[in-house]
């Protein structure tokens, strides 16, 4: 099942004919725009969505070094950790899947959306799956997810 989704999710970075997002001065209508359109019309989820790129605060063509020899990559942040995985999942090189997920902020949003989405069907635990978004260490996703909380004004 993941690796369906996945295909779904991340099918325009690599399609001739995939929606390519312009250039523009305003990122964050652009990055909005993508987080619509990954929504698919569930509120529910562009409002998560839109809570961890507030939570985040990466850029197209971020790319942000962490501690522990990662780089958070493009809105979302997406780590780099998930760069062989996704490159594997979806049969590209890794060079190419870094460079989508810095650069190009729809196939960002979506491999989001995917990790997200992911954690939710794995566990059945919204907060935990927004948790998970973030870190495997556990007391690090409650940490999180109470941000993200606040962000959505469950406080």
């Amino acid at each position: 099942m993941p690796v369906v989704l996945i295909v779904a999710v991340t099918n325009p970075a690599w399609s001739k004919s995939h929606d390519v997002v312009p250039k523009s001065n305003n990122h964050d209508a652009i990055i909005a725009a993508c987080v619509e359109k990954a929504s698919s019309g569930r509120i529910w989820l562009q409002q998560t969505l839109m809570a961890l790129r507030r939570q985040e605060g990466g850029w197209i063509g971020a790319e942000v070094r962490n501690e522990n020899g990662t780089h958070d990559l493009g809105p979302m942040q997406v780590n780099s950790w998930w760069v062989p995985r996704i490159a594997r999942l979806i049969a590209r090189n890794e060079s190419e899947v870094r460079t989508w997920l810095r650069d190009d902020a729809c196939f960002n949003v979506n491999v989001a959306r995917w990790i997200f989405l992911s954690a939710l069907r794995d566990t059945g635990d919204f907060w935990k799956a927004v948790g998970i978004y973030h870190s495997p260490t556990r007391w690090r996703q409650i940490r999180y997810a109470r941000s993200i909380s606040a962000l959505m004004g469950n406080r």
